[in-house]
């Protein structure tokens, strides 16, 4: 199996991280369809503005479309659409996509998998982000930090033959070469909780505050907030029967040193008016504590506080 078996490539979802990791993709040579509504038409006039992280911008032509039926003939489906809209579009893919098709899930929250093996036959490896972008203009990817993806396979879905090892292995190979450092987990659910607990501890406080994360993290009271609810998640996927690190608090303090200048993604959609994914992440938590006799009162609030000033930027968004 060689990198080209799993080309070409189509990327569902086109906003910041389908735009930054197709375009890698897409620059390193492999080929590439962008699939989303808000930026396709002017990657389609102009091509990819593409900002690497401290480093010049460069304009390349990708194939963008609105159109979901161009997922036919894709060998690779990146999915990075909001958690939000997972099973629809799982379902939108459904009619079009071919059944070797690969999915690598790109999406925040610990459950997606599961939500798309429910409308797709497909392999489908979660993909864990190490990244921050943001769209900064029509078109206009911008890089502001980390580099790093994690795949695996769940074990509820892995293959007894070896050929998940082996995709994951051509997976890699093709991230590797646009430039990613890419890691294969063998405890993927520890790493998606583990995302997790980062995602509830920076997103929310971010969001409300507009503030980077190398703010949030200098602020000692800031601080201890995120330890206590880096604690109830952690409480959370223990009863789950998903023992976390013991150092998970330190190391959730440690991620705004890689991405200093970061707002999270929860940020922009307030800023855009547009849904957040509040519900998959620390809202995901309250249901799940709630459901095994767990207090997540941090995680409660920050989730309420989110609602109410996404409904606030909803209204407020011409």
């Amino acid at each position: 199996m060689t990198d080209e078996s799993l080309a070409p490539v189509a990327v569902v979802g086109a906003g910041a991280l389908g735009c930054l990791f197709g375009g890698m993709l897409a620059r390193s040579g492999t080929p590439v369809t962008l699939i989303g509504r808000s930026h396709v038409a002017s990657i389609r006039r102009d091509g990819l503005r593409f900002e690497s992280r401290g480093g010049a911008t460069e304009t390349f032509a990708v194939a963008a479309t609105d159109d979901v039926a161009a997922v036919r003939g894709a060998r690779l489906v990146l999915l990075c659409v909001k958690s939000t809209d997972t099973d629809a579009a799982a379902r939108a893919m459904a009619p079009h996509l071919g059944g070797e098709a690969v999915i690598v899930n790109m999406q925040n929250g610990v459950d997606n998998v599961e939500r798309i093996r429910a409308q797709l036959p497909n392999r489908v490896f979660p993909g864990l982000v190490y990244v921050a972008a943001e769209m900064a203009g029509p078109g206009h990817v911008r890089h502001t930090g980390g580099g790093r993806l994690t795949v695996g396979a769940l074990a509820a879905f892995a293959g007894k033959d070896g050929a998940d090892r082996r995709l994951l292995d051509v997976i890699a190979a093709l991230f590797t070469g646009a430039g990613l450092e890419v890691t294969i987990s063998d405890h993927v659910e520890i790493d998606l909780w583990t995302k997790l607990v980062m995602n509830c501890a920076y997103n929310a406080i971010s969001a409300l505050t507009g503030s980077q994360y190398g703010r949030m993290v200098a602020l000692p009271e800031i601080r201890a907030v995120m330890a206590d609810l880096v604690r109830e998640v952690a409480a959370v996927a223990s009863a789950k029967g998903v023992r976390l690190p013991d150092n998970l608090v330190e190391a959730a303090i440690r991620l705004a040193d890689g991405m200093p200048v970061t707002i999270s993604s929860t940020a922009q959609d307030l800023l855009r008016g547009r849904r957040t994914e509040i519900d998959h992440l620390n809202g995901y938590v309250v249901r799940q504590g709630e459901a095994l006799g767990i207090a997540t009162p941090v995680n409660r609030t920050l989730n309420a506080l989110v609602k109410l000033a996404e409904q606030k930027a909803k209204a407020e968004t011409p």
